[in-house]
């Protein structure tokens, strides 16, 4: 089985981190691609989570924003990825719904149009008398590339 899996630089700044698991292997295993694939995907992947960092995702702005908004294929699809996230976020308690930290930790390519891509949030904890404590939060997308474009696909709510 060949297995690529590329680690985002970022890893270094998790060192203190509570650990993740991988992604889970594929039954059919993953695919190699050329660098310039994955090279391609890593530049829109990091622009895209690059964006997240310290924006209120219960607030219009970040609702609003087009830049998030152009990497999905239509408007409905950001309008599930975003509930999706803004969900996650509060549920983890995420003080004010704004994460101080976004990574890409791994991200596998399925077949070369479709990757895997396993991210931590990180951000001050909410809850009462824990603000100096952060919690953290995994999360796992879904890539594909059509029409010479990386577009993010949601997840079913």
């Amino acid at each position: 089985m060949i297995r690529v899996a590329l680690v985002v630089a970022s890893l270094a700044t998790l060192s203190c981190a509570s650990p993740s698991a991988p992604i889970p292997a594929l039954p059919g295993g993953s695919v190699a691609v050329g660098p310039a694939t994955a090279l391609d995907f890593q530049q829109r992947a990091q622009d895209f989570y690059g964006q997240l960092i310290r924006r209120r995702f219960n607030a219009l702005e970040t609702f609003n924003d087009v830049f998030l908004r152009e990497h999905f294929r239509d408007v409905d699809r950001f309008y599930d990825y975003y509930a999706s996230l803004a969900t996650a976020l509060q549920e983890a308690h995420f003080s004010k719904s704004r994460p101080t930290f976004v990574g890409v930790e791994e991200f596998l390519f399925e077949t070369p149009t479709t990757v895997r891509v396993q991210v931590r949030y990180r951000g001050q904890d909410a809850r009462p008398l824990r603000g100096a404590f952060n919690v953290d939060l995994i999360l796992r997308d879904t890539w594909e590339r059509t029409e010479q474009e990386w577009w993010i696909m949601p997840s079913n709510l």
